[in-house]
């Protein structure tokens, strides 16, 4: 046993630690994460594989979600992966509240701060019966949003004061995601990176063909 042990070994450790290397560097450096729902719409679609910088806010041990160093704070707009302990699931949502801020939602439209977020609408020619699709601009981060044109329940809310070590994040699809309005402020420590890119995705009504349009497209 020993010395088949020690055979197999010989032939396939330079396999074994490849694997072993790119398990590590998934762990604790960069992955990449499969976004299953339409709640980020029309920023990231159904099918979208998203590049996480896992090292973006903290360096973490490997397998773990001990930080070793803290590189940095989700900031206003950015886009962040989460482990949420609420859902029991990993979530792809936008940060729109940091600590310290103070915000409230009314008819969709958003106020931090005291002022009151400016919304264009994207292009008329693409919208339908139900939904709009609007350029907002959040305090310096612009980004798109899709709303229903005669709201939702979950078109208003607050206002509230974000505390130290949580975010307020929302989906794009404003009246169609679970995001903070329903499982509360997002912790920092359940915040695992960052996304900025899709690597590529796959389309769920056309056979899971790629869309060719998504490949490392930037969000």
């Amino acid at each position: 046993m020993k010395k088949w042990l020690s055979r197999q070994w010989r032939e396939y450790r330079a396999f074994i630690l490849f694997m072993l290397l790119m398990v590590m560097f998934r762990s604790a450096l960069a992955d990449w994460n499969v976004v299953p729902s339409g709640s980020m719409q029309p920023t990231i679609v159904e099918g979208d594989r998203i590049f996480v910088n896992k090292v973006a806010y903290d360096i973490r041990l490997p397998f773990s979600k001990i930080s070793i160093k803290k590189v940095a704070d989700p900031k206003r707009g950015d886009i962040v992966v989460f482990d949420s302990m609420v859902s029991d699931i990993r979530l792809v949502k936008r940060v729109v509240g940091v600590p310290g801020d103070h915000v409230q939602m009314h008819e969709n439209t958003l106020t931090i701060n005291g002022k009151e977020l400016s919304y264009i609408v994207a292009d008329e020619s693409e919208a339908d019966s139900v939904y709009q699709d609007l350029n907002e601009d959040l305090l310096g981060a612009a980004h798109m949003v899709r709303v229903k044109k005669l709201g939702s329940s979950a078109s208003s809310f607050g206002p509230i004061t974000i505390p130290d070590n949580y975010y307020l994040a929302l989906g794009d699809n404003r009246d169609n995601s679970a995001d903070s309005r329903i499982i509360g402020l997002v912790p920092r420590n359940e915040i695992i990176g960052r996304t900025r890119s899709v690597v590529m995705s796959l389309n769920y009504d056309n056979n899971y063909l790629p869309r060719r349009n998504r490949f490392f497209h930037t969000l």
